[in-house]
């Protein structure tokens, strides 16, 4: 049955399409009846209010359907860099892609990002070119375009019939056929014809460029090719199946799926050539023992052990949590209890769901290969794997980028206050991007999230959805701290806890480390004798030191932290005291290693009229930017930048004002840098 299973993801930058392709895609096999615009905020894959109202994708939706007698599971990922992590956690667990490109503008920033966090994944992937009937629409420019900047092998499967407004329809060019779209019944008819005289050469040879490009990447077929003997379509369906899974060739189709063209062709390759679960790579584990750990690879199998990875969370006003999973190996069943791996605990599975966008129906069980939620699961977090205690398998955490903008919290009673903490729990196990904390200093709350917008949604579902009533204070950025230089010294702790002496000595030394590499902790002190607990208490005195800072509370990096001397009497010591005199040795060891405050730099990619280029590069360069580069797009002139966070606060507001409201711009975070002058506290 597993070749009967497709898990794939719709990915694309913001406005390309992805929400509007997928509405088609559950039109076409039936899944819905009528066809929901985002324009009327009707979307079924956009539910949640704040989407309707917005017309932007902020969850990832999962829902399932059927074509050609297979089974399709899709991810329907956002495709505003505020919510990176929906679509991180999406490709985690994708076997493949249907990458969506606007005719008119080929490749953006935020096609960048995802195309290579599916690349981090090793996604197979096929490209969807939407939008052929806008003004300015360039098949050929938006395939070279993914050509020229991911260096990838592209095979156009069919040519446009018009561009713009002309566009009427496609040729196939495996098939050699023109297929036209009926818009009396909203394209569900599709005709069929020979390929118009005037169209016949183009088709030719674009048809033996297709040939060479599958033939070239399979001895079998380039044998041959090269005799000038006949390859049938299937034989080349085949090959393409291949190159496409082992990512040798990226087809691409074509379309409108506003007005309802090139939808089905698009079911067709995702059937015909995006892998089942079973055809590729296994996935990699740890196999977690008493004694040691040791890396094992986990076959797609219904018959091996449980394993699956928890990787979204979303709550539910009725169900509660809901934990989707998607399953590498064996199954899990309603009703039965499930190891988690991560927490070491075992928890009781209450029920299994299919999901389909806002509705649901129930399962017996999920197996191998396939996607589902389930509800009653109380300690899972996202990157939890779901076991058996017989043989507990690690899977490969996801990992999220850091937190760069805050906002401070105020509830507006007591009451509320408890209120507020608890929705507070519940969004920060549903995206792991989103974290919160109390300020030591002042006492306030601070929420921390990607953006602007990424903060605005949380805060509008806290008051919308959850009726907490709160104060919201101004963006502020979210800085780290560090060290310029290394430093050792030996820290003693000594104090009467009722009545009996307790005391420690450590000697700890920090270290630089390269940016971007985070933190690290090792004891190379000697341990003979040592117990555990002693040990451990030292750890977590070093690891909850540098997760509350230096001087300012913020978060460190790129700092690592070596024990070289544990100073240890049986009579005196207690668990408390070295995870006391831990975090006074931080504090000193750092005070002398030359402490410094690092700020946030994020890409700035601003697209804009030609005319308003000298404005918006202005603007940035004004802000402490500096500009990196520029690209000319038919629809204008792609600028790319760098410039701190900081400094970066009402800038839509600026941008709109300078280039007459015809630009726009995403900012994606670079790198944490030195912070000019050091740092005022504003909280």
């Amino acid at each position: 049955m597993l070749n009967k299973m497709r898990n794939i993801g719709i990915m694309a930058h913001i406005d390309a399409g992805k929400t509007t392709t997928t509405e088609r895609i559950l039109y076409y096999t039936k899944k819905i009846h009528k066809i929901g615009e985002i324009d009327d905020g009707q979307a079924t894959m956009d539910f949640l209010p704040q989407e309707q109202e917005r017309g932007i994708t902020i969850a990832s939706a999962a829902t399932t359907t059927e074509w050609n007698g297979v089974q399709i599971n899709i991810i329907d990922t956002p495709g505003h860099v505020d919510f990176t992590a929906e679509v991180e956690r999406s490709l985690r667990v994708l076997d493949g892609a249907v990458a969506v490109l606007s005719a008119v503008d080929g490749v953006q920033p935020q096609t960048e990002t995802v195309w290579r966090q599916a690349d981090t994944f090793n996604v197979p992937r096929i490209c969807f070119v939407n939008k052929m009937d806008r003004a300015g629409a360039d098949f050929f420019s938006a395939m070279d375009s993914v050509h020229t900047k991911f260096g990838v092998e592209c095979a156009a499967l069919q040519l446009p019939i018009g561009e713009g407004a002309d566009f009427e329809g496609v040729i196939d060019l495996l098939n050699m056929k023109e297929l036209r779209w009926n818009a009396a019944d909203e394209g569900a008819t599709i005709t069929l014809s020979a390929i118009a005289d005037e169209r016949t050469a183009a088709a030719k040879q674009w048809r033996e460029k297709l040939v060479d490009q599958i033939a070239s990447n399979d001895d079998e077929l380039a044998e041959l090719y090269l005799t000038g003997a006949d390859i049938s379509v299937l034989q080349l369906q085949q090959a393409l199946r291949r190159e496409v899974i082992a990512r040798q060739l990226v087809p691409f189709v074509m379309g409108s799926a506003r007005h309802n063209q090139g939808v089905q062709p698009l079911l067709d390759a995702v059937v015909d050539y995006l892998p089942a679960p079973d055809e590729i790579a296994p996935a990699e584990g740890i196999q977690v023992k008493k004694e040691k750990e040791e890396k094992i690879s986990v076959p797609c199998s219904e018959d091996g052990a449980p394993a699956g990875l928890v990787f979204k969370i979303q709550h539910d006003a009725n169900m509660g949590l809901l934990c989707f999973v998607r399953m590498y190996s064996g199954k899990i069943t309603a009703g039965s209890a499930v190891y988690n791996v991560n927490k070491k605990k075992r928890e009781r599975v209450n029920r299994i769901l299919r999901i389909n966008a806002d509705k649901s129906e129930t399962m017996d069980s999920v197996r191998a290969g396939d996607i589902a939620a389930i509800v009653g699961l109380k300690l899972a977090q996202t990157g939890d794997t779901l076991g058996s205690e017989g043989m507990p398998i690690l899977l490969e955490q996801p990992v999220f980028p850091e937190p760069v903008i805050s906002v401070a919290l105020e509830s507006e009673s007591l009451a509320e206050r408890e209120k507020m903490n608890d929705t507070l729990a519940i969004l920060s196990r549903e995206d792991p991007t989103f974290t919160y904390h109390d300020d030591a200093e002042t006492g306030q709350l601070i929420i921390s999230g990607m953006g602007e917008l990424h903060l605005d949604v949380l805060v509008t579902r806290m008051r919308d959805d959850f009726k907490v009533q709160c104060r919201v204070g101004s963006p502020q950025v979210t800085y780290r701290e560090s060290v310029a230089q290394s430093a050792e010294l030996t820290e003693t702790f000594s104090k009467v806890l009722a009545g009996k002496e307790t005391a420690a000595a450590l000697t700890v030394r920090v270290a630089p480390q390269a940016p971007g590499s985070g933190n690290a902790y090792v004891c190379t002190a000697s341990l003979g004798g040592i117990p555990d607990d002693i040990v451990a208490a030292v750890e977590r005195g070093f690891q909850n030191a540098l997760t509350a800072g230096i001087r300012y509370g913020y978060p460190c990096t790129d700092i690592a932290v070596t024990v070289t001397d544990i100073a240890y009497n049986e009579v005196t010591a207690t668990p408390f005291a070295f995870e006391a005199c831990a975090a006074q040795a931080f504090d000193r060891v750092c005070a002398a290693a030359d402490p410094q405050i690092l700020e946030p730099v994020m890409n700035v990619d601003i697209e804009c009229p030609k005319e308003f280029v000298g404005e918006a590069m202005s603007l940035v360069t004004g802000r402490g930017g500096m500009i990196l580069g520029q690209d000319s797009k038919t629809s204008g002139e792609l600028i790319h930048a760098q410039a701190p966070m900081a400094k970066l606060f009402g800038f839509t507001t600026s941008l709109r004002s300078v280039t007459q409201g015809r630009a726009s711009f995403t900012l994606v975070f670079s790198h944490f840098q030195v912070k000019p002058g050091g740092l005022e506290r504003s909280w």
